[in-house]
């Protein structure tokens, strides 16, 4: 009857909704890992940028002289 196919179709509502709320949520979670790991890309670019400039200056201390 059309009372058993509209409980169904909420029935599969219900359910579809549940599945997109669980994947809104670890979507979420992913973001938040997401975030947590371009800091930490940030924060070792820096420090190998640092490391580089370190490098550099030790291997051509002439240009340190020219640019003064």
């Amino acid at each position: 009857s059309a009372s058993q196919a509209k409980d169904r179709n909420y029935a599969h509502l219900s359910k579809s909704l549940a599945r997109l709320s669980r994947a809104m949520g670890q979507t979420a979670g992913l973001f938040e890992q997401l975030q947590l790991d371009l800091n930490a890309t940030r924060t070792l670019a820096g420090i190998h940028s640092a490391q580089f400039m370190t490098v550099a200056a030790e291997l051509n201390p002439d240009r340190d002289i020219e640019e003064q």
